[in-house]
């Protein structure tokens, strides 16, 4: 790498981090270009060379935190021996992340990313299309082998994922009701009756 190619990703790291804590510490209204600039140091020119506008910014450090996830949903999935063992292992995964990486977790949950999700369902999935080409491999083969009920694809999809994605929200809410070690242990034999063949 150059040292102008390490100094651009460096700016941009500085960029996405400010993101991050401007939308942890002011929410969705307090995230404009102004308080990241202000946050990181970094020149207006700069986030618009690098991401071309706020909402550039916003979209980069969103598929940044979700192929996080996915790598550990799907690191879950290839390392389980079975079906069964591979919902229990996204589970926990999942609410693991939630617990280790609040902010990006806040971010990932909120209404602007679901928002954003809906007006570019397409973009955003196409670009984490080896994670979730991964995620319907373990499907398939879960279907062959008689484990899983032979559904479509997205529902398998939303009965597992669903209910653990309901509990996060819940959890990051505020809401003081969920307790997220418990609900790693309870959510897998539940979706697992929900998906078995």
């Amino acid at each position: 790498m150059s040292p102008k190619q390490h100094r651009g990703e460096v700016t941009s790291d500085l960029l996405l981090e400010a993101a991050l804590r401007v939308f942890v510490e002011s929410g969705e209204q307090g995230l404009t270009v102004n308080a990241v600039i202000r946050t990181s140091g970094v020149s207006l020119g700069s986030l618009y060379h690098h991401f071309g506008s706020l909402d550039g910014l916003i979209g980069a450090l969103s598929h940044r935190w979700l192929d996080r996830l996915l790598g550990e949903l799907t690191k879950a999935l290839r390392n389980a021996g079975t079906a069964r063992a591979g919902i229990a292992g996204a589970v926990e995964a999942y609410l693991t992340f939630i617990q280790e990486h609040r902010g990006p977790a806040l971010l990932l949950h909120s209404p602007l990313a679901d928002r954003k999700g809906m007006a570019r369902g397409r973009e955003f999935r196409d670009a984490q299309e080896a994670r979730v080409s991964e995620v319907a491999l373990w499907v398939r083969q879960g279907v062959d082998s008689g484990e899983l009920a032979p559904l479509p694809l997205p529902l398998i999809e939303s009965l597992v994922l669903g209910p653990v994605v309901a509990v996060a929200r819940r959890s990051l809410s505020g809401i003081d009701d969920v307790d997220l070690d418990q609900a790693a242990r309870l959510l897998p034999e539940q979706i697992w009756r929900s998906v078995r063949a």
